[in-house]
């Protein structure tokens, strides 16, 4: 890429990017680039990271290896739904992912968690989500087991907490 598109890219990306300035989203830029290869357009199309290529970078980078968290999370960076991360999705995903605050982190976490997308983190989602993540331990109980109590006891404390803050109607 040229200098003078590279420029232009960079100042775009800067005015809507909050959490990023300019020599940082520049940075961003050349490195999204390399990570993808010389071949950046192809007659009009913009080529990004697949799956796989964003997976690994997750994987190396952030210590990632749980596939289904590792999916989600490349869905929450892939907005247009393409297959791929295009640089404008690689710069907002990551000024969120590594920079946003509490309450969008917490947003982006929700949307990671919702597998079914209703706008509800269902106890069978939570056990999916922590079945995959938490290391099984050599026990004679069944590890689903030991998940199951978990979502069970997280569900009960939500709740809770929910209760202290919202009084019931009786």
């Amino acid at each position: 890429m040229n200098r003078k598109k590279l420029q232009k890219l960079t100042d775009t990306l800067t005015k809507s990017c909050k959490h990023f300035n300019k020599f940082e989203v520049n940075c961003l830029i050349t490195l999204f680039y390399n990570l993808v290869g010389d071949v950046a357009e192809k007659q009009g199309v913009v080529i990004g990271l697949d799956r796989n290529a964003f997976r690994n970078i997750l994987h190396v980078t952030f210590g990632m290896t749980d596939d289904m968290i590792m999916d989600r999370v490349f869905r929450g960076f892939d907005k247009d739904n393409d297959g791929c991360v295009n640089v404008s999705e690689w710069i907002h995903g990551l000024s969120l992912f590594l920079r946003g605050t509490l309450e969008e982190k917490m947003k982006y976490c929700f949307e990671v968690f919702d597998l079914n997308g209703d706008g509800f983190i269902s106890k069978e989602e939570m056990f999916h989500m922590l079945k995959n993540s938490l290391l099984k331990q050599p026990s004679e109980e069944d590890p689903d087991e030991g998940i199951k109590d978990l979502v069970e006891i997280t569900l009960k404390k939500m709740e809770c907490a929910f209760a202290a803050r919202v009084p019931c109607a009786h």
